[in-house]
């Protein structure tokens, strides 16, 4: 189940980023309400997953979650343009994250 709140942690992380960025270019009180709570519940969650998993193996994949997340936001709702360079530094977070993650098991 830690996991599970970990993965949910980590989108949660990634839909506040993003609509914080949304509320920096158009400030609307509903969208920084919803970053709001998309903080508090991804702490939340990162809190229960912390409760099975090791700090060293959860923070750095709810982190790896999140700006993996914001990398493929800024692209799809923003229009980032995306290199190679983005593509393998999205490539070697993925690949970091997954051995972290065996050493949680």
């Amino acid at each position: 189940m830690a996991w599970i709140y970990l993965l949910f942690a980590g989108l949660l992380e990634t839909a506040w980023a993003a609509s914080l960025k949304s509320v920096s270019e158009r400030f609307e009180w509903h969208v920084l309400a919803f970053t709001a709570v998309a903080m508090i519940g991804s702490l939340v969650l990162l809190a229960l997953a912390m409760a099975r998993l090791p700090l060293g193996v959860a923070y750095p994949i709810w982190t790896g979650i999140g700006a993996v997340g914001a990398v493929l936001a800024s692209v799809m709702i923003y229009g980032q343009s995306i290199s190679l360079q983005t593509v393998l530094g999205v490539l070697l977070l993925l690949a970091g994250m997954a051995l972290l993650g065996a050493e949680g098991h």
